[in-house]
């Protein structure tokens, strides 16, 4: 069918429409008016393009660890474009009070998270509730790459997790998942979860996962879906 065709049937959708409201009709037009906007190419808008919208999930360390661990823990993030950056928002409820929590953008949801990076720190409030804003780039061209090994700064070196002091080499390795680790091994306590250190803070002495987005795939983390 041609356009012209096809909009010569919208012309008389047009007509009939007074008559939407009788029981069938409104159905019948909406699947028709559907099926013409999908004939006719219309794409969605860029607004609607350009923004995501995911929960993340509680982890499998706070899973494993047992309903009481975490127990109310529930975070969601929006991720805008706005011009060459995109700005993630991200919102947790049911925390701990005055917890703070370090953001990581990650290769993997779970162990052994594959490459992350540490995008910056989530503080909840006295009711358990956080919100933490973010500029960078968060959409399917997020990676990493490292053409060669090459020195590196050492600025921690003691403790469980000490710096490297080289880097591995690796071809570009797209990096699509969210993770929320609690700051301290203390702080995953107070919530009812084991007080076991992981690297993942500023200084290598946070505790374990809190939240993460292990409810997508591996491969197909929330990030890849922003064009």
């Amino acid at each position: 069918m041609s356009q012209d065709a096809e909009l010569n049937r919208l012309n008389w959708l047009s007509r009939i429409a007074p008559h939407a409201a009788r029981p069938g009709w409104r159905r019948a037009l909406a699947v028709t008016v559907a099926a013409s906007s999908l004939y006719l190419g219309v794409a969605p808008s860029p607004a609607d393009a350009a923004r995501i919208k995911f929960d993340l999930a509680r982890s499998k360390a706070v899973q494993n660890a047992g309903a009481g661990c975490l127990a109310d823990g529930k975070a969601h993030a929006t991720v805008v474009t706005q011009g060459e950056v995109e700005v993630m928002t991200l919102t947790m409820n049911g925390a701990p009070p005055h917890t703070g929590f370090d953001v990581f953008i990650t290769q993997l949801p779970n162990k052994p998270f594959g490459l992350a990076w540490y995008q910056g720190d989530l503080q909840t409030d006295a009711h358990g509730n956080g919100t933490a804003v973010f500029r960078g780039r968060f959409n399917i061209e997020t990676f990493v790459v490292a053409q060669d090994s090459g020195p590196a700064p050492v600025v921690h070196d003691d403790g469980l997790f000490p710096d490297a002091d080289t880097n591995p080499a690796t071809a570009p390795v797209h990096m699509y998942h969210v993770g929320l680790w609690f700051d301290s091994p203390e702080a995953a306590q107070a919530a009812g979860c084991p007080a076991t250190q992981t690297p993942f803070n500023g200084d290598h002495t946070a505790g374990i996962q809190a939240m993460s987005t292990n409810n997508a795939p591996d491969d197909f983390g929330p990030l890849r879906r922003l064009q």
